[in-house]
């Protein structure tokens, strides 16, 4: 089940030469036509026309009249007239996501939610040597009897047979592995293992699969019990285990995913902690998609699970924003707030990101390098264990708690 989800952000072709012009304050003839170039007409009409490269994003909007710029409801830089057209250059936080709106003639005008600011390591750096990624590979599931998967296996530079690697699973598989694509993933992977802020990995990017014409996907992640698991444990892994060398502690295996594909992480590590201890949740459904009353229990029940059962020795980083979704199956803002808190109070080792984004991976892909440095910090491929504590920082904080806003 896709809930209608996942807005992908796309760059404008020449987003760096807009720059370059805004920066040299170009003649307003060359500005004008250089955004026409640059975007199509009904994009600049709406007030919905942007691009970005790392921290520098440029604006641009036709207007009757000189229209005012807020970005994450503050003000931002003023707009520069060129003939029919205004824009501006803002220089912005990155590693986040940000949204925008205009007021034209004191009224709010056009606007996006979800603009990344990539970090730098979201672009692979000049002489970071890349790793491998194999063909599209198909699994063929007896747990899911006939299931389809498409995956493949990313290893990083430095991987070799003789030495057992760390391992990451990365549900919905599929959206991570084109290094131009969106998502930046295999950039990310070689900066960081580069600089030696994650450790050598054997990555497993595997898709949602098909059975009898049947897309299995929100079956295999919504679900709440050990069925998925034991599917990566007992088929994938071991397969992807027979053809390469990866160490088999949960110390130093780690699981990710998005929207459906976060909650199977998390239950991933719940249903079996000897063999993932390392989460990274983004925009969470961590609601009643699978949930049958009297007859399956359903993400819903998650932050109740984790005050009232035994505690499980994993890391957590959860990530969300306040304009994700509200529907028929729950709210996931409030149902990611409510983990965090759940988290907080038992004194699981986590990390809450919380902004203003809505149901996109914009938001977790753009902090993607700060997710996998703090899920991976201390790691030692000297120890197989460790008990995980939460940071003396996060101790520090209050409960997470809900103030009105839009109202």
């Amino acid at each position: 089940m896709r809930l209608g989800l996942f807005f992908l952000f796309c760059l404008a072709a020449p987003a760096a030469d807009l720059m370059q012009l805004a920066k040299s304050h170009a003649k307003p003839a060359e500005m004008q036509a250089a955004i026409a170039a640059a975007f199509k007409d009904p994009d600049l009409t709406k007030g919905t026309a942007v691009t970005s490269q790392g921290g520098d994003v440029f604006f641009a909007v036709k207007a009757a009249s000189a229209p005012k710029l807020l970005i994450d409801e503050k003000p931002g830089p003023a707009m520069t007239k060129a003939a029919d057209l205004y824009y501006a250059l803002a220089t912005l936080e990155t590693g986040r996501s940000h949204n925008f709106v205009y007021e034209v003639d004191g009224k709010p005008f056009g606007g996006k939610t979800d603009v990344p600011a990539w970090p730098a390591d979201a672009y692979l750096a000049a002489g970071v040597p890349q790793g491998q990624l194999t063909e599209k590979l198909v699994h063929t599931s007896k747990i899911y009897p006939g299931m389809q998967s498409n995956y493949w296996v990313y290893t990083s530079a430095g991987y070799s047979a003789g030495t057992p690697a760390a391992l990451m699973v990365w549900q919905d598989g599929e959206v991570n592995v084109d290094r131009a694509a969106v998502s930046h993933t295999l950039n990310v992977i070689d900066n960081l293992t580069a600089k030696k802020q994650i450790p050598v990995m054997v990555h497993v990017f595997i898709s949602p699969g098909m059975m009898n014409g049947r897309a299995m996907r929100s079956i295999e992640y919504d679900t709440v019990d050990d069925t998925y698991p034991r599917f990566l444990r007992d088929e994938v892994l071991a397969e992807v285990g027979a053809k390469y060398s990866i160490r088999k502690d949960a110390y130093s295996r780690g699981i990710i995913g998005e929207s459906s594909g976060a909650i199977c992480a998390f239950n991933a590590a719940w249903q079996q902690p000897d063999q993932f201890s390392r989460v990274i949740s983004r925009i969470g459904s961590f609601t009643s998609i699978q949930w049958k009353p009297n007859q399956l229990d359903g993400g819903q029940s998650y932050p109740n699970k984790i005050r009232k059962e035994p505690k499980r020795n994993i890391r957590v980083w959860l990530q969300d924003g306040s304009e994700d979704l509200e529907n028929e199956h729950g709210s996931w803002p409030l149902q990611n707030i409510q983990m965090a808190n759940s988290l907080k109070r038992q004194g699981y080792d986590f990390h809450f990101s919380f902004g203003n984004g809505t149901h996109t991976r914009i938001g977790g892909q753009v902090e993607a390098p700060a997710e996998l440095i703090w899920l991976w910090r201390g790691y030692d491929p000297a120890k197989t264990e460790q008990k995980y504590e939460m940071d003396a920082d996060e101790q520090a904080k209050p409960l997470f708690r809900i103030r009105s806003f839009n109202r």
